[in-house]
């Protein structure tokens, strides 16, 4: 089976043939995503993931779909991180420009606002960054998703400080958890996760905060902290979140034996903080040092160095799982034969492929049911997998060393 999709920014004026959109021999897919506004970063991630899978697709020959050769390219609209925008532009690209094959957007929020719409008009979307469980529960039919869902995020956080509690001299059920998260669908979904699995072990949740977007000041909580003394603390806040959570703990002087947080590689809070990073526990989607591989990437390592030789950084997860949602649409493309969105999202359902990514096959609400999340740790400046243990690369350092 070949994984060989095309994807590169598309003209105007797209003629609908067949259920997509198309420009001579090339397929159009179509993706807002967040440009500007609060989640720029990451969308920015996103849309480098999607173009460089589509310029390796491309550069291997395009897909095959029946007896025709085809590139790919991708139509973008900026959502400006905006999730009403997000879905007007979603409609737009549908209804105006004929596209009726989507990539998704960033951010559980706008993936939201979308599926509706694709839902609605019976378009196929194919996601790679909206994480939150909320949307694999609606029966929608024309959603899929390359991540695992939010609440696994940092549930492996709670288990290897269970793992580790005499370590920290206690008990599992004497273990006390601070979580703060940013007011969204995707870090309640990691908070639900969070707590679901204290309760298996019993622990003690002592502080529960909750923020409003753009989560920019941790000071009442990390006041908190020093007051009630968890033994771990939980950040999920996307990019901003996990910047504000190392600076602030950092120039506050808080110590707690392990912190655990979302977003660490998007906010490169090694490049932006340090030495203040180390031996933070990082949720990832994905990691170079994986043993994944395909036949158009090659490796997770291989695909790293193609990343970071265009973009000039280190890919974080957004970025390869995106690039993952690219190969799904051109393997279920040559599958179904066909631009025909319905014969599409038939294909897709029936996905079942080895990617750089990790394997990816949906169950019937659209989840990736084949890949587990991994934690990272920030180790003498670098990002070393230490869990689970069936791919770890070392062992986690628990407790954290105070910092001087």
């Amino acid at each position: 089976m070949r994984i060989f999709p095309t994807l590169t920014v598309a003209a105007a004026g797209l003629a609908a043939l067949g259920g997509a959109a198309f420009a001579e021999d090339t397929i159009t897919l179509g993706s807002a995503v967040s440009l500007t506004g609060n989640y720029s970063t990451n969308g920015e991630h996103t849309q480098r993931g999607y173009d460089l899978a589509v310029e390796k697709i491309n550069e291997a020959g395009g897909i095959k779909v029946g007896d025709k050769t085809y590139k790919l390219e991708v139509k973008y609209y900026d959502d400006e991180s905006t999730p009403a925008r997000g879905a007007e532009l979603a409609e737009r690209l549908v209804k105006q420009d004929g596209i009726k094959l989507i990539l998704g957007p960033y951010g559980s929020g706008l993936t939201k606002a979308v599926a509706p719409v694709t839902e609605e008009l019976q378009v196929p979307m194919v996601e790679a960054n909206g994480a939150s469980r909320s949307l694999f529960t609606n029966g929608w039919k024309y959603i899929f998703a390359t991540l695992s869902t939010s609440e696994q995020y940092l549930a492996s956080a709670i288990a290897l400080a269970a793992e580790n509690a005499e370590a920290l001299g206690k008990k599992p059920e004497e273990i006390k958890v601070a979580v703060v998260v940013e007011n969204d669908p995707f870090s309640a979904d990691v908070r639900a996760g969070v707590l679901d699995d204290m309760k298996k072990y019993g622990m003690q949740l002592v502080i529960d905060d909750q923020f409003p977007r753009e989560l920019n000041d941790m000071s009442a909580t990390l006041t908190k902290v020093k007051a009630l003394k968890p033994d771990v603390l939980i950040v999920s806040g996307h990019s901003k979140g996990a910047a504000t959570g190392i600076r602030q703990v950092s120039e506050q002087k808080v110590y707690v034996p392990i912190l655990a947080m979302t977003h660490c590689d998007s906010a490169d809070i090694i490049g932006n903080f340090g030495a203040a990073s180390e031996y933070t526990l990082c949720a990832t989607q994905w990691a170079p040092t994986l043993s994944y591989k395909d036949d158009l990437f090659g490796s997770a390592a291989d695909y790293a160095k193609t990343f970071e030789a265009k973009y000039g950084y280190a890919p974080p997860y957004q970025a390869a799982e995106s690039s993952a949602a690219v190969q799904v649409f051109a393997d279920a493309l040559e599958r179904a034969g066909s631009t025909d969105p319905k014969a599409v999202r038939d294909a897709l359902a029936a996905t079942d492929i080895e990617t750089f990514y990790g394997k990816i096959k949906f169950d019937e609400t659209g989840k990736n049911i084949a890949k587990p999340m991994a934690l990272y740790q920030v180790l003498d400046g670098e990002y070393k997998i230490v869990a689970p243990s069936a791919v770890a690369e070392t062992k986690a350092v628990i407790p954290r060393p105070a910092m001087n």
